[in-house]
C-alpha cells in the first residue's frame, strides 16, 4: 500500500513535524508512506518530495503563497493574521507521487501548497487529518467564539465584518463544492472532531477521531537533577515551565498564565520558558526565570520538560496540545484548562490538573495541587498515559487500519 501525505509548513515544527513523525511510524509499520511538502529541505530522506528545492521552485512557491494571501489585501480592517484562502497551490495531481499512491492523506495544506479546486480531481480515497479548524471554515484557522462556520460564514469578524457576502462565504462555498464527499475526516481531538460534525461542510461526512502522535522514544523522562545540570539550572525552587512557538499568540492564553503566577510566591517558584517571549512581561513579576528561546531539537526539549516540576499549557483554543503530551511523556505533570484539545490528554488529578475554563486562579491552584500531591505517582501516570494512548506506533496502527479499510 502506498500513501501520499500532503503537508505545508516546515517539517521541524508544528503540524508538519507531527506529520513527519506519523510518516516515520507508518514506514516502520510496513506502509509505503511518502510526503509531498513545500517545506525547505530539512530532512535528507528520499521518501520526501520537496516542491521547493531549487531556486526556481522556491520562487514559484513564494509566488503561490503571495497569490494565496492577496485577496486579504482588500480587507484593510482584518484583525487576524491566521487566515488562508486555499485559492492557489501546487498541482499535486500531476506528480508521480500522486499517480503511484493508493491513498491521499491531507494534513495542514496551507501556505500555498494546495488549491482546494484540485481536490475535485482526486479519484482515490482521501483522508484529511484536521490539525486546526481551517478545513471547515471560511478561511480562519480558529473561529474562536464565532459559529458562522456551522451555516454559511459571511460577516466575518476576523475580516473586519465587511458584509454578509464577504471572502469567508466565498471560501466556504468553494470548499463545499470541491472537497469530495467520500473524504474521511479525522480530528486530532474529540473537540476538533465535534466542530467538524457541527460544520456546514462536513456535517454529512464520515468524521472520526485519531489523536495526534508522540514519539515516546524521543520524549522520555531524564533524571531531574541531571537535566537541570545540563541546562544550567541551579535553583532549589520548584520549576514551572511554559512554552509554545509563539507565546504572544492570543490563542495560547499567556495572559492567563501571567495572572496565575502573580498568585504564587516568588520565593518558592522559578519560571522557565521556551518559544517566542517578550521578556518585558516577565521581569515585573519578581520571579527568577530563564528563557531558552526556540528549541528545534527533541533533545533540548526533552531535557527542559524533564527538568521542570510542572508544565503549564494555558491555551484558550488548542486543536490537540502537543507540548502538553510531550511534557507528560517526559514524566512531568501538566496544568491546563478543561477545554478544547487538551482535555483529551490530561486526566484530572491523575496525571495533571484540569483547571476551570478560563480561570487564572485555578491555574495557580493546579500548580499548588501538583506540588502538594503524590508527585512520583503523578509523574508515572503522565508517562503511562502517553505511552498507552498517543505513542506513534499506536496512532500509526490506527491509520494503517483506516487505510486498509479504504482500499479493501
Amino acid at each position: 500500500m502506498k500513501v501520499l501525505h500532503l503537508v505545508g509548513g516546515q517539517l521541524n515544527a508544528g503540524a508538519a513535524l507531527g506529520t513527519y513523525t506519523l510518516h516515520s511510524a507508518l514506514r516502520n509499520a510496513g506502509i509505503d508512506s511518502r510526503i509531498l511538502t513545500n517545506s525547505r529541505p530539512i530532512v535528507d530522506d528520499n521518501t520526501i518530495a520537496y516542491i521547493a528545492r531549487t531556486p526556481t521552485q522556491k520562487a514559484r512557491n513564494l509566488f503561490r503563497r503571495q497569490l494565496d494571501s492577496m485577496p486579504l489585501w482588500f480587507y484593510k480592517n482584518a484583525v487576524s493574521p491566521d487566515f488562508s484562502t486555499g485559492f492557489f497551490g501546487f498541482d499535486f495531481t500531476k506528480t508521480q507521487e500522486f499517480r503511484e499512491a493508493n491513498v491521499i492523506h491531507l494534513h495542514w495544506i496551507n501556505t500555498g501548497l494546495v488549491n482546494v479546486k484540485h481536490l475535485a480531481r482526486v479519484d482515490k480515497p482521501i483522508v484529511w487529518t484536521l490539525r486546526d479548524m481551517w478545513p471547515m471554515t471560511g478561511g480562519c484557522h480558529y473561529s474562536i467564539d464565532c459559529e458562522n462556520y456551522k451555516a454559511s460564514c459571511g460577516s466575518c469578524w476576523q475580516l473586519g465584518r465587511s458584509g454578509e457576502h464577504d471572502l469567508s462565504r466565498w471560501i466556504l462555498r468553494r470548499k463545499i463544492r470541491y472537497v469530495p464527499r467520500r473524504t474521511i475526516i479525522v480530528g486530532i481531538s474529540d473537540w476538533l472532531s465535534q466542530r467538524a460534525k457541527d460544520s456546514a461542510i462536513f456535517a454529512n461526512f464520515d468524521v472520526r477521531t485519531i489523536h495526534n502522535n508522540i514519539n515516546v522514544d524521543e520524549f522520555f523522562p531524564v533524571d531531574k537533577q541531571v537535566a537541570r545540570t545540563l541546562l544550567g539550572l541551579t535553583t532549589g525552587k520548584k520549576i514551572v515551565l511554559v512554552g509554545a512557538q509563539d507565546l504572544k499568540s492570543h490563542l495560547k492564553g499567556f495572559d492567563k498564565f501571567l495572572a496565575a503566577v502573580k498568585m504564587l510566591d516568588p520565593k518558592d517558584y522559578f519560571l522557565a520558558f521556551f518559544g517566542r517571549l517578550d521578556e518585558e512581561t516577565i521581569r515585573p513579576l519578581g520571579f527568577e526565570y530563564k528563557n531558552y528561546g526556540f528549541l528545534h531539537d527533541s533533545i533540548s526539549l526533552r531535557l527542559l520538560y524533564s527538568a521542570a516540576d510542572v508544565f503549564v499549557g494555558p491555551s484558550i483554543t488548542e486543536a490537540f496540545g502537543k507540548t502538553i503530551a510531550e511534557s507528560m511523556a517526559c514524566g512531568t505533570p501538566v496544568v491546563c484548562f478543561d477545554a478544547t484539545g487538551p482535555k483529551d490528554i490530561v486526566d484530572h488529578q491523575k496525571n495533571g490538573y484540569l483547571a476551570r475554563p478560563f480561570e487564572a486562579e485555578d491555574i495557580a491552584n493546579g500548580i499548588r495541587w501538583i506540588m502538594s500531591s503524590d508527585y512520583p505517582t503523578l509523574c508515572d501516570n503522565a508517562r503511562s498515559k502517553v505511552e498507552t494512548t498517543f505513542d506513534s506506533r499506536i496512532i500509526g496502527g490506527k491509520y494503517k487500519e483506516l487505510y486498509e479499510e479504504l482500499v479493501r
